[in-house]
């Protein structure tokens, strides 16, 4: 893909990408910590910024790095509006394992997407819940951070990185029966 034509994806992505952590920000003010499960709480934004973190590989992917900062600070203007304390720890938080996601997908990249996806999203995810939880006031407890990683991890990493190899597997297939027709 040329940089022409990853311009308007790309761009996409990151208006994705701060909606999502707006989002995030916003289900979490308006209702605080939810029930994922037996025993597990997490806040009611968590599975939006588990798509953040997906999202921030695809704008790091078209558009580069400077992109991705460009998302977190737009996400953190909008979340002002709703709560300035959400949107100093959200910025903080998503800035940070933002940066150590970074530092993971980065070289694992040229090993494959979905190997690059998967270790950098649970980084990213841990160390966003961890300094979030915390930063937010929330308590950081087995029931919240196992929430938070169940739906970041589970619900907003695997689901749609089984997808994405699913449906390529599938793509693959089918132009492989087109060649040998």
């Amino acid at each position: 893909m040329t940089t022409a034509s990853r311009r308007r994806p790309g761009l996409a992505a990151v208006a994705a990408y701060a909606a999502a952590i707006t989002g995030a920000n916003y289900l979490t003010s308006r209702y605080g910590l939810v029930h994922v499960g037996p025993g597990l709480v997490t806040t009611a934004g968590t599975y939006a910024a588990g798509a953040a973190l997906l999202l921030r590989d695809v704008v790091q992917d078209l558009l580069g790095r400077t992109w991705v900062l460009a998302g977190i600070a737009t996400g953190a203007l909008l979340t002002w509006a709703t709560s300035p304390a959400l949107a100093i720890a959200s910025a903080t938080a998503f800035l940070i394992a933002e940066l150590a996601d970074m530092a993971i997908y980065t070289p694992l990249r040229t090993r494959g997407w979905a190997k690059a996806v998967l270790a950098s999203n649970t980084v990213g995810a841990i160390v966003d819940t961890l300094l979030f939880l915390g930063l937010a006031g929330f308590p950081i407890t087995t029931a919240a951070v196992g929430g938070q990683l169940v739906g970041k991890l589970a619900w907003a990493t695997l689901l749609p990185v089984a997808a994405v190899l699913t449906v390529r597997q599938a793509r693959r297939a089918v132009s492989r029966n087109t060649v040998r027709a």
